[in-house]
């Protein structure tokens, strides 16, 4: 077989499971302190839950690659395309969906390689880091994540006035980021980005908004 044809097809790496252990705990390890930096340099904004533990994870993944991969070109276009056939169709909501998603693949593409060995360490150390960094509670998307409140304010009404008032009973912080006149001009329609105060419940929210003279309408989406 010519040179070119076998570093084309590529050849497998054997690597000892002690030694592809330690790599994948040192990925581990790395995605840890990825997080940690993360999540300083973000601390005073909002951002996904579940997004720094994603980020351990694809730490892990990504070193299962060389490991699956080798020096194998046709397995490198596989995984390309394995990958580009995922698609999805709603919203992902959970990043933690995603990395599960890549790690199925990954798995799924050792095992037809016959690396047993990548698949079922990268499995256990992968599962240990999952339980491990998981969040210790469920995540309340309302106290936890930005939410969008749409009031429909009647014309010559103060927005401010009206507004406030609950707003401060209710919300940790809002900030208005868009409005526009609705009914043909005849109210104002405003979007606030909202955080929630703990113990403040959103229907609560909703009926005092509600109550007011003047508002029209009120709206509260989870961001």
């Amino acid at each position: 077989m010519p040179d070119w044809l076998k570093q084309a097809i590529g050849s497998d790496l054997e690597i000892s499971p002690w030694v592809m252990a330690g790599r994948l705990a040192l990925a581990f390890a790395c995605g840890c302190v990825i997080a940690v930096i993360y999540r300083l340099v973000r601390r005073r904004e909002v951002v996904a839950p579940t997004f720094p533990q994603t980020l351990v994870l694809l730490a892990i993944l990504c070193a299962m690659l060389p490991q699956v991969i080798g020096e194998n070109v046709a397995r490198a276009f596989g995984l390309v395309g394995a990958l580009s056939i995922v698609r999805f169709r709603t919203v992902v909501e959970d990043t933690f969906d995603i990395a599960f998603v890549i790690f199925a693949v990954l798995v799924g593409m050792a095992v037809g390689a016959n690396h047993l060995a990548v698949a079922l360490i990268g499995i256990g150390v992968v599962g240990v880091a999952s339980f491990v960094i998981h969040p210790r509670r469920a995540a309340n998307q309302w106290l936890d994540a930005d939410s969008n409140l749409c009031v429909r304010v009647g014309v010559g009404r103060d927005p401010e006035p009206l507004l406030h008032g609950v707003f401060g009973k209710h919300l940790e912080h809002f900030d208005l980021v868009s409005g526009a006149t609705g009914r043909q001009g005849a109210a104002l329609d405003l979007t606030y980005k909202v955080r929630l105060r703990h113990g403040a419940a959103p229907v609560a929210l909703i009926d005092e908004l509600n109550r007011i003279e003047g508002i029209q309408n009120v709206e509260l989406r989870r961001g």
